[in-house]
This record gives C-alpha cells, structure tokens and sequence, in this order.
C-alpha cells in the first residue's frame, strides 16, 4: 500500500496542470499514468494537428506557452512544452499504472490498478480526459470486407494511403482534419456523416473565433446565438447541395446544451466545394468489398477511418459513480458531491471555453477547494501562496 496526500490519474494536460500547482504549493502528490510517456494521448495524434484554441488560452499554470510559438501550436511543439513542463515543476509519473478501481473505504481514497498496485489518498483527482476509450462502431457485414478499418486514434499521415481509396466515418474535427490530410495529399477520399452539423471557420477575416465569441458570451443567450448563427451563414453559407445540412440549433447553443462542439473549419469546405473532397451519407452496412450508404448508393473504398471519437467511461473505474455524471457519461463538474468528497475532475469540460482553458481554471479551483481542507489533511500551505490560489 502507497500512501500520499493527493492521487492524480492521468498524465495528460490536466494531469500536468494539477501536479504543477500541488508542487507550487508544496503540497506531496503522486500521478499515474496507464501509458509509458506523459500526454499520450497527444503523442498520438496525427501529425498534421495543430490547436485550434490560440495559444494564449491554451498554457498550463505558472509557466504559459513559449512567445516563439505559432498562434496555433502544432502538435509536437505541445508535447515538447508537455516534456520541458514536468521538468520545470520536477512531475515524475508512475508509468504503466492502469487505476481500475476508486472507491472510498474508512476515511480515505483507494485505488487499485491493474498491475495489482494499491494506493491510499486524501484526495483523488481524475485526468483521464475524453479520450480514454475508443468508440469503435460496427457495421452489419463488417466481417466480410476485405479493406481495413481502423480508428482515427491510429491514423499518423497520410504515406500509408497512398494510391487508394479512402472513407472517413465521421465529420468531427478528427474526421474534418484527417480528410483534409488525405486530399491535400492526393489521395482519393470521402466523408460520410449521418446527420447534419455546425460547421464554423477556426479564422475570420484574420481573426480567431475563439476571440470573437469570448465576446459574443458576454451577451444574453439569444442574441449571441443570434450572431453565431448569422456569422455561420455568411462565412459557410449553404453545404446543402454538397450532402451537408445544418442542423436547427445554433452552433453556440448546440455546446452549451447539447455538449457537442462544432466543426473549426480549416479548410476542409473548400475542399468540399471544390469537388476534391466528396461527402456521402451514413453507413447501411459493408460488403467484401464495398461499402453501401443510407441512399442506396454502394461505392467501393480500401479503407475505412473511423473519427467517431471516443468514451471517457470513467464509471468503468470509479465505484458509484451514477450521481457525479451528467447525460452525457461526462462529470458534471470539477468538484464531487458530497457523497463523493474529496473526489475531483479535471479535464472534462470542452463546452464552457475551449479544452485547455478549462484545464487552467479547473485545476485551480480543485486545488483552491482542497486547501480550504488543508486543517483536516494536516497539510501545511504557505498564507501566501494560499491567497494565490484562493483570489
């Protein structure tokens, strides 16, 4: 049995983010992580990502994004800041430690991992993040084709399709940005899309959308819904002779009461319009060499990449976790229920500001909550760096 005062699980932007303001604190933690590197999940990645939150928005605490930065960080220039940030606040992962189980007993935190580890804690904070599982759909007659299929979390670059025929199942921003990937470098490609969806430009005339509805926010509801509507329309315009339909709601109030964050084009419409990139509808079902669509269409494809996302599913590990969740299998908020005490979430809200941003606000609150605590953990925490935190 381990014992420390604070558990992190995960090792990822939040993981980090949390482990950092403990260690400003001064407060002993200990952070396992299921992998055998730290942000997995962005090592991951494809190769071509870039954030599509401005880099100001998008630092961890106490030590923002470099200035020589690009306004959209690419992909290995944040892991590399991810790798310099557990140097500068000395954050050392217990790797391949899998938590499969979190439950409170006696008057502490227990958690199990899959290695048969045991760890006892004040205070637990989950960072395990959005994306921790696949999800991995399976189409009637999927045994019979002959192509391959493999989720978006296993796509790099576009070298392996090189020469083929390629479907993208999903028009997320994976699925958005991996076939913009593809066609950009010549390979014969289509996305397929159920339903309709909110499509927004990353940039307008030079300016970050994320600036613009910061502003917007500030507004009541319907008037800013209002606008985001009106800017969608005059920056998108209609996709409907391209297979593309947008939904009734706007996509501002489709994040904040539906969870489900609009497509930051960058450049894939154009693609679109320009006929490069062909849209089609759902999937019915696949055959040895074909894939058949919702129209009756059937069209023949090499490959299939699936962008339709992934879990968080972290009822799989915590123990009577029904009332920390909202509708959408995602904690509701930072801070448990009292049933749940000293049990926090960071990392999963997407919907209120942009990913990162919320890590920033979000580890603070957890910490700020926990050292209001500090008398009953027997924690020593320096009056001004309480203040710090607390203002």
């Amino acid at each position: 049995m381990v014992k420390t005062p604070v558990l992190i699980i995960g090792a990822g932007p939040a993981g980090l983010a949390t482990a950092g303001r403990l260690h400003d604190l001064g407060i002993e933690y200990k952070i396992l992580e299921r992998s055998d590197r730290l942000a997995d999940s962005w090592e991951r990645h494809y190769d071509r990502l870039h954030l599509h939150t401005i880099k100001r928005f998008s630092g961890l605490p106490h030590y923002p994004l470099p200035d020589n930065l690009p306004l959209y960080v690419p992909r290995a220039d944040l892991v590399s800041y991810y790798q310099e940030y557990a140097r500068r606040f000395d954050i050392q992962p217990i790797f391949g430690e899998e938590v499969i189980k979190v439950e409170y007993k006696g008057d502490a935190w227990l958690c199990q991992t899959q290695a048969g580890n045991s760890y006892e804690a004040d205070a637990v904070v989950v960072c395990t993040g959005f994306n921790r599982i696949p999800n991995v759909p399976e189409f009637p007659g999927q045994h019979s084709f002959k192509g391959s299929i493999r989720h978006s979390r296993d796509y790099k670059n576009p070298e392996p399709f090189a020469g083929s025929r390629v479907l993208v199942v999903g028009m997320g921003n994976s699925g958005a940005e991996i076939a913009l990937d593809l066609v950009e470098k010549g390979v014969d490609t289509s996305i397929s899309l159920r339903g309709p969806i909110n499509i927004v430009p990353r940039d307008l005339r030079g300016r970050p959308t994320q600036v613009t509805a910061k502003m917007i926010d500030k507004l009541p509801n319907p008037i800013a819904d209002w606008i985001g509507s009106m800017v969608q329309r005059l920056s998108i315009g209609d996709l409907s002779a391209f297979g593309i339909e947008r939904p009734a709601i706007s996509p501002r109030k489709q994040l904040r009461v539906l969870a489900k964050t609009p497509v930051l084009d960058i450049g894939t419409v154009a693609k679109i319009r320009s006929g490069q990139l062909q849209v089609r509808p759902g999937i019915s079902q696949l055959t040895a060499k074909e894939v058949c669509f919702t129209d009756g269409r059937q069209e023949s494809y090499d490959h299939l990449v699936l962008a339709t996302g992934y879990h968080t599913a972290v009822s799989d590990f915590i123990e009577n976790s029904e009332s920390l969740l909202n509708e959408h299998g995602h904690p509701k908020g930072p801070i448990a229920e009292d049933s749940h005490s000293d049990l926090y979430f960071v990392g999963f809200d997407a919907y209120s500001s942009g990913l990162l941003e919320s890590i920033y606000r979000d580890s603070r609150r957890v910490v700020a909550h926990m050292i209001q605590k500090k008398d009953k953990f027997n924690w020593y925490v320096h009056p001004e760096k309480e203040r710090q935190v607390s203002d």
